[in-house]
């Protein structure tokens, strides 16, 4: 899905413009970009978390010349934490939008 497909299904459920739909949700990605380059973490209820980690230093080879080893330096990076709703949905969704034989709620077996 893409930024203009999401727009698209806003705008259909929510009967706002697609105009308005679109500033909407380049501000909250603003807002998600600008609080990760503070390092600040960003937590949706039942959704999932954007943090900043650090990652450390280390030593790789160089693809073109197995023999030659690179340092990679220490560098921030964003990342993302699904929350125990989300990973439940999307363990219940078959990918196509429909639902599997278990139910997150219950984890019990639909027959």
């Amino acid at each position: 899905m893409t930024k203009a497909d999401l727009v698209d299904r806003v705008a259909a459920t929510t009967g706002l413009t697609k105009r308005d739909v679109a500033a909407v949700i380049e501000a909250l990605l603003e807002a998600i970009k600008d609080s990760l380059a503070r390092h600040k973490h960003i937590e949706i209820r039942e959704f999932g978390t954007f943090k900043v980690k650090r990652r450390k230093a280390s030593m790789k080879y160089n693809p073109r010349d197995r023999s030659q080893k690179v340092v990679v330096p220490e560098k921030m990076v964003p990342v993302f934490k699904p929350s125990k709703f989300l990973k439940e949905r999307v363990n219940w969704s078959d990918g196509g939008g429909r639902e599997t034989a278990v139910d997150p709620q219950t984890t019990e077996r639909q027959t």
